[in-house]
C-alpha cells in the first residue's frame, strides 16, 4: 500500500513538474523570443491614421540619414540610422525604441532633437529590426550595445561630444540600466518615457493582466529557462537599482493612462534618483503617447529641462 502510494505521489509530481516546465517554456518564447504579439497592437505600417505618420514619412523620405553599425559583446551585429545636425554640434541623442519595435516607432522624438539641433542616432536593438539576436533582454542585454553606441559616437564625432540616451519603454529601461555601467563624462543627461522598475515587475504584472495569473511559480520558472536559453536571469534586468546609484541628471515621463506600464513606476524612479530629476506626467497619453498627445508640451518639458546640462 505504501509503496502504491509513493508512486501515486512521484507521479503526482512529475506531472506537475512537467506542466510547469511546459508553460514555463511558453512563457519564454512569448515573452523572450521576438515575433507578433497577441498582446501588442498589430504593425499596421505607415498609414495616415499613425499618429506619428508626418514624422514617420519625414523619417524615411526626407531625412539624411546614414547607416552605422557595432558588434555587440556576443558578436552580434545591430544597425542604427545616424542623422547629422544641420549646423555643426557637439551634442548627439542616441535613442532607443521599446519592446517589439524599431528605429522607425522613434521618428517622432528623433525629429523632436534634429529640430532642436542635435545630431541623432536610432538604433535597432538586438532581436529587432535589421539587428541581429534571437532573444529579448528586457535592458540587461541591450545596456552593453548602448554603451558600446555611446563609444561608437564618440569615436566617430570626436571626444568633446555631449550625449543624451532617451528611451522608451523597454528602451527606457535600457538606458537607466546604462547608467549602472561605466558611461563615459560625454554622457550628460538620461531621459526615459514609461519605464518599468524591473522586469520582473513589469512581467507580474502582465501575467495578472494577460492571464490572471499569479507570478509564482510561473516567473521564476520562466526565469530560469531564460539563464538556460538566453543567458540571464529576469532579476538581473532592474533598472531601479541602476537608477539607486545614478547620479545624471533624469527626466521621467510616464502617460496617466497607461495600462501596459504603470504609472506608478514613474514616482518610485524619480524617488530613487540621486541625480538632478524633474517628472512629466502626461495627461491623457497611453503607453508611449506622451510625444504624440501633445508634441509642443512633450518638446517643452525634454528641451526646458537638457538645455541645463547640455551644452
Amino acid at each position: 500500500m505504501k509503496k502504491k502510494m509513493l508512486i501515486i505521489l512521484i507521479t503526482i509530481v512529475v506531472l506537475i513538474s512537467g506542466g510547469l516546465i511546459f508553460a514555463g517554456n511558453y512563457f519564454y518564447n512569448v515573452a523572450v523570443v521576438p515575433g507578433e504579439k497577441d498582446f501588442l497592437a498589430e504593425d499596421m505600417g505607415v498609414t495616415k491614421k499613425d499618429k506619428l505618420y508626418k514624422e514617420k514619412r519625414w523619417f524615411l523620405d526626407d531625412a539624411k540619414t546614414e547607416e552605422w553599425s557595432i558588434t555587440s559583446q556576443d558578436d552580434l551585429k545591430l544597425k542604427a540610422s545616424y542623422l547629422p545636425a544641420s549646423k555643426k554640434t557637439k551634442r548627439t541623442v542616441v535613442i532607443s525604441h521599446g519592446y517589439m519595435g524599431s528605429r522607425l516607432d522613434m521618428a517622432g522624438v528623433a525629429k523632436m532633437y534634429h529640430d532642436a539641433g542635435y545630431n541623432v542616432l536610432v538604433p535597432d536593438v538586438r532581436a529587432h529590426g535589421d539587428s541581429e539576436g534571437d532573444f529579448v533582454g528586457f535592458g540587461y542585454l541591450e545596456k552593453n550595445d548602448f554603451k558600446r553606441w555611446v563609444d561608437k559616437t564618440i569615436a566617430m564625432n570626436g571626444t568633446e561630444e555631449e550625449i543624451v540616451l532617451h528611451g522608451h519603454s523597454m528602451g527606457a529601461a535600457t538606458v537607466m540600466m546604462a547608467t549602472g555601467e561605466k558611461l563615459p563624462d560625454n554622457v550628460k543627461a538620461i531621459v526615459e518615457d514609461c519605464g518599468y522598475t524591473s522586469a520582473k515587475a513589469e512581467l507580474s504584472y502582465q501575467l495578472k493582466e494577460l492571464y490572471n495569473l499569479p507570478s509564482f511559480p510561473l516567473l521564476p520558472i520562466t526565469s530560469g529557462i531564460t539563464k538556460l536559453r538566453a543567458g540571464y536571469f529576469f532579476g538581473q534586468a532592474d533598472p531601479l537599482a541602476a537608477i539607486e546609484k545614478n547620479k545624471l541628471p533624469l527626466l521621467v515621463v510616464h502617460g496617466d493612462k497607461d495600462d501596459f506600464v504603470p504609472t506608478s513606476y514613474a514616482y518610485e524612479i524619480y524617488k530613487a534618483t540621486k541625480g538632478p530629476k524633474a517628472i512629466y506626467i502626461a495627461k491623457g497619453a497611453n503607453h508611449v503617447e506622451s510625444f504624440p498627445v501633445d508634441k509642443q508640451l512633450f518638446t517643452n518639458h525634454v528641451m526646458s529641462f537638457l538645455d541645463k546640462y547640455v551644452d
